[in-house]
């Protein structure tokens, strides 16, 4: 690493530096640095970067790696102030916190970061931050629109919204990973977008991937995962139709998607008030909207749960599932939540002939104190292979099994949904 500041390098010019109150505290940074820039970055506490952020020469530089802990939340505003000043001088910011609060993160990012990686740094996740910064903007947000949405098969660029009433809200939760609920949301979802075959006869749906850390649905569908998604997250107070509509991608122009963010975050970054809003909106504009929820149950689950007209519960046939149905069941009657609202499916349920296997599950389901109102069958390694192609069962393999059985509870909804939406 150079030892020198910025304004003092001589030999090779510094196109980047850090900025943090002692940078030996995030040796990983450092290394990172190094293996992006060689020599070429140099360090600066609060103090010497704001002294060099108000000099011309600052706006050499590409970005500055602002890393900051719990310790630092004390000086939040001189924080902040050191982001605004560098924007001022046109330098990108990669803000870099450990252990720091949802409403500090909150405002740095509102106060303009352009790229937020938690600490300590995941395995090249910097250099996917520094890659982004570096890609050319484009000029406007519609423009945006219109890129990512032809990187998502839309042939008319950005999404266009109109209003239709209140639209049916289904969400899909995991009771334990890897029960196949992403799966069961996107590819449900995109069978609803189809259940017509004339596309201007077909219902609008979008798919809400609400996991703000470990969200898949956009590797699911191979589709791009837009910075819009955060900005919105972070300041509801701005959101309307128009801003909504920039942060959708499309799929085979059938489907809007609203994905995860590109980055992880805490998933008590948003609360009610943003989820709530962000349905509103939603059901405004679309006839279903699929949402995908984190397996965790946090403050704003509440919230779905009473907006949701289907809450669909994945369990398979094991003890996990049987013990975080249990847990949620308690969670839900303590705090008097509508726990009967929860339907309840079994994925990779047994086959009709393995009597045995349908025996372990009708005695799970009365040990529970629950109903099994749907028995999804195992799709088998085609539903592995169409996940990691990006695409949905219907495009990858119609006749799987599961995707049949999906493609009827499609139909189902949407007849439901023909005469009386909060019936489903």
């Amino acid at each position: 690493m150079t030892s020198s500041t910025p304004s003092s390098a001589e030999s090779s010019p510094v196109r980047a530096c850090t900025i943090s109150r002692d940078v030996q505290l995030f040796d990983l940074l450092i290394e990172d640095m190094e293996s992006l820039l060689g020599e070429n970055w140099g360090d600066l506490g609060f103090a010497e970067a704001r002294m060099f952020l108000g000099q011309d020469e600052a706006k050499s530089l590409e970005f500055v790696a602002l890393a900051i802990d719990d310790t630092d939340e004390d000086n939040i505003d001189q924080i902040a102030g050191l982001i605004t000043l560098a924007k001022s001088r046109g330098v990108k910011v990669v803000l870099i916190a450990e252990d720091v609060t949802p409403g500090a993160l909150h405002t740095l990012l509102r106060t303009g970061a352009d790229e937020f990686v938690p600490y300590p740094l995941p395995e090249g996740e910097l250099a996917e931050a520094v890659e982004r910064l570096r890609r050319p903007a484009p000029t406007t947000a519609l423009a945006l629109a219109a890129e990512e949405g032809g990187a998502a098969g839309d042939a008319n660029g950005s999404v266009k919204l109109t209003r239709g009433g209140d639209g049916v809200t289904i969400a899909v939760h995991g009771m334990a990973g890897g029960v196949g609920a992403t799966t069961f949301a996107v590819n449900l979802a995109w069978e609803l977008a189809t259940v017509e075959k004339d596309k201007e006869k077909a219902p609008r749906v979008l798919l809400l991937d609400l996991g703000l850390q470990f969200g898949s649905v956009a590797t699911y569908l191979d589709l791009p995962r837009r910075e819009t998604v955060l900005e919105i997250m972070t300041d509801i107070d701005t959101l309307d139709s128009d801003s909504f509509a920039q942060a959708l991608v499309r799929f085979d122009d059938r489907l809007s998607v609203f994905t995860a963010p590109p980055d992880l975050l805490p998933l008590d970054m948003i609360g009610p008030t943003e989820v709530g809003k962000i349905l509103d909106i939603a059901r405004d504009h679309f006839d279903f909207v699929v949402v995908d929820l984190p397996q965790a149950i946090t403050q704003w689950s509440e919230t779905v749960l009473n907006a949701a007209q289907v809450f669909f519960a994945l369990v398979e046939l094991d003890m996990r599932s049987a013990q975080n149905t249990v847990r949620l069941k308690r969670a839900l009657q303590s705090e008097d939540l509508p726990f009967d609202k929860l339907r309840f499916v079994l994925n990779r349920a047994p086959k009709f002939t393995d009597l045995q296997a349908k025996s372990r599950a009708k005695r799970m389901a009365e040990s529970l104190g629950v109903a099994f109102d749907l028995q999804m069958p195992d799709g088998g390694r085609q539903v592995l292979q169409a996940c990691d192609h990006g695409l949905p069962l219907a495009s990858q393999a119609a006749k799987n099994p599961l995707r049949r059985e999906l493609q009827k509870l499609a139909q189902s909804l949407y007849a439901v949904g023909q005469t009386d939406a909060d019936a489903a």
